[in-house]
């Protein structure tokens, strides 16, 4: 019995440090290529912003965030806004970023919303 609850502790622990190893996988590509239109902080401000028609979205308004699905952020970095029914300034992210890379975004931006623990 306590070689099952080794294993699973192992495993565990093994899950948190990889999903911890996926957020700064993100958060480095998310100052690489989002924070330009979406600030540092992820709240929408960027440099860019300022001479935007449309704000880029606010990754830390939880409220708006929780209504996006993983699948629904993952196919606006990957096809851009437009293919969400969003902005078309947000570019396609698919010829520069792997589905993997993509991914780790998506794990970022997650934690981007949740960080005010709403």
């Amino acid at each position: 019995m306590k070689y099952i609850q080794v294993i699973a502790l192992l495993l565990l622990l093994t899950n948190n440090a990889l999903a911890t190893n996926d957020v700064k996988k993100g958060e480095i590509l998310y100052q690489a290529y989002c924070t330009q239109c979406h600030g540092i902080n992820g709240d929408g401000w960027g440099v860019n912003a300022a001479t935007m028609d449309v704000l880029p979205k606010d990754h830390t308004d939880t409220k708006g965030m929780i209504t996006r699905t993983d699948a629904d952020i993952f196919k606006a970095i990957k096809e851009g806004g437009k293919a969400v029914s969003k902005s078309n300034l947000m570019p396609n992210w698919d010829a520069n970023m792997t589905d993997e890379e993509i991914n780790y975004l998506v794990v970022y931006v997650r934690t981007l919303c949740c960080q005010k623990g709403e």
